[in-house]
């Protein structure tokens, strides 16, 4: 097993990640070209893969169109090193409806560069409800 020397100062890569969740569109700043996204709503039979900066970046563009750019992510708590980088918070918008939400990004870095993201909401299914517009939800009877 390796171990390596604890820091008493946040890494740098906690700076990068409060600036991304305070400006999504930072992302491209720090992002490896060939950066992986793996989507909240991922699943064993769609596993929900943005590949590539721009698929990103247009990933969340949509997420913010669907919010009526409302959406923001109120980080909590950052814990990063030299690999890996946790992100604990609250996912809040005002449209189509209130949602708040905790949430858990996860993000691996190389060379300083992220490579990969893994996006964790608490109900993926509920959130994925909540930006469903209203005209085209199935109600049952």
């Amino acid at each position: 097993m390796t171990t390596v020397p604890r820091q008493t100062t946040a890494h740098p890569h906690t700076g990068i990640l409060r600036t991304i969740y305070a400006d999504l569109s930072k992302l491209a700043e720090y992002a490896a070209d060939d950066m992986v996204l793996h989507r909240a709503d991922r699943s064993v039979e769609d596993p929900g893969l943005c590949r590539g900066v721009q698929a990103v970046l247009a990933h969340e563009q949509a997420l913010l169109r669907l919010t009526g750019n409302t959406l923001v992510m109120d980080v909590e708590h950052i814990a990063a090193n030299e690999y890996f980088g946790a992100v604990l918070g609250i996912l809040r918008a005002t449209h189509p409806q209130d949602i708040a939400m905790p949430f858990c990004g996860l993000w691996r870095f190389e060379g300083g560069c992220i490579v990969e993201h893994w996006e964790n909401a608490y109900r993926v299914a509920e959130l994925l409800h909540l930006f469903t517009p209203t005209a085209s939800r199935t109600t049952t009877g």
